[in-house]
């Protein structure tokens, strides 16, 4: 009894403390949660916006519209620039929380803000971004979280932050962004303004086996690659040449399988460099050159809705 009776008045204290820096971002089915981060300042997913000034509805009831400060599309974060009114915003923890520590998640979804318990069942948990860019190293964890929970903060036994709240895994499962070095220092490029952009093909990618399908059906021979199943207009791999139908097999002198080894050869490219491409289109092979150096920023309207572009 000894031991309930001190964790529950660990969660009391917790939802006391900490609940005033949640807020609710957005309204209805397809709103979210957020934490104030610093004076003015609240972070949420980038999955939760709809357009570049959503409602951010406080733990008290005020309610108020925020603007988008700095966003990182493919890392699933943004920053709102808002007026927080005094509320303190919530301390970082030093350390991540190790298997098997206790965690909780709070969320404001509905009424005052929401406490659950849990503990964390894995350390490095992979998942995908809103434009299906691969993210890892995710906090995955058994705390119940309720629809409109993403965005919200993962907190350590003491009330510190320890992770974001992202996706939701199933069969009781959740991941957070893990409140690490790399995510203060994203953090503090978005309250900056500087919003994070990672090259983009601008191309859909059919899955690798209707690829393999297609290429029989026609009468084509089989060939390991991946099948673009639509392009973006105005996008690098327009101006490129690339088209529907084109079966991108190699990138950077790398062989291109499935869509995260594509990932991993945008990822190490700098911003404005070009990037060599075999497209086979037919029996015919070619190279094509595409260049970043006019790629329009990240903007933060519902664009991952319309299915992973890479």
């Amino acid at each position: 009894m000894a031991v309930l009776d001190e964790l529950q008045a660990s969660i009391a204290r917790v939802a006391q403390a900490g609940g005033p820096a949640v807020v609710r971002v957005g309204g209805g089915w397809r709103g979210g949660s957020g934490v104030v981060v610093g004076t003015g300042y609240v972070l949420t997913n980038a999955h939760n916006l709809r357009n570049d000034s959503p409602t951010v509805t406080f733990a008290d009831g005020r309610r108020t519209e925020a603007r988008v400060q700095g966003l990182d599309l493919d890392g699933d974060l943004a920053v709102l620039a808002v007026d927080t009114a005094g509320v303190k915003a919530l301390e970082w923890s030093e350390e991540l929380p190790e298997l098997g520590s206790p965690v909780l998640a709070v969320a404001l979804n509905g009424g005052g803000p929401r406490v659950t318990f849990g503990t964390i069942s894995s350390v490095a948990q992979g998942f995908r971004g809103p434009r299906g860019r691969p993210i890892s190293g995710g906090l995955e964890h058994t705390a119940p979280l309720a629809p409109g929970s993403s965005g919200g903060p993962l907190l350590d036994i003491a009330g510190r932050l320890a992770g974001i709240n992202t996706n939701r895994l199933g069969g009781g499962f959740y991941v957070a962004l893990p409140a690490d070095e790399g995510l203060r220092h994203r953090v503090a490029a978005l309250q900056r303004g500087e919003s994070i952009e990672r090259p983009r093909l601008g191309v859909a990618i059919a899955p690798e086996r209707a690829a393999m399908r297609l290429r029989r059906a026609v009468g084509l021979p089989e060939r390991d690659g991946l099948l673009v199943r639509a392009v973006e207009e105005g996008s690098p791999a327009e101006r490129a040449g690339i088209e529907e139908g084109d079966l991108m097999v190699a990138a950077a002198g790398r062989p291109l399988a499935n869509a995260d080894e594509l990932y991993a050869v945008l990822g190490g490219l700098e911003l404005g460099a070009d990037l060599e491409i075999l497209v086979v289109r037919g029996t015919t092979e070619r190279t094509v050159q595409v260049g970043f150096a006019d790629e329009p920023a990240d903007q933060p309207a519902a664009e991952a809705d319309s299915g992973p572009l890479h």
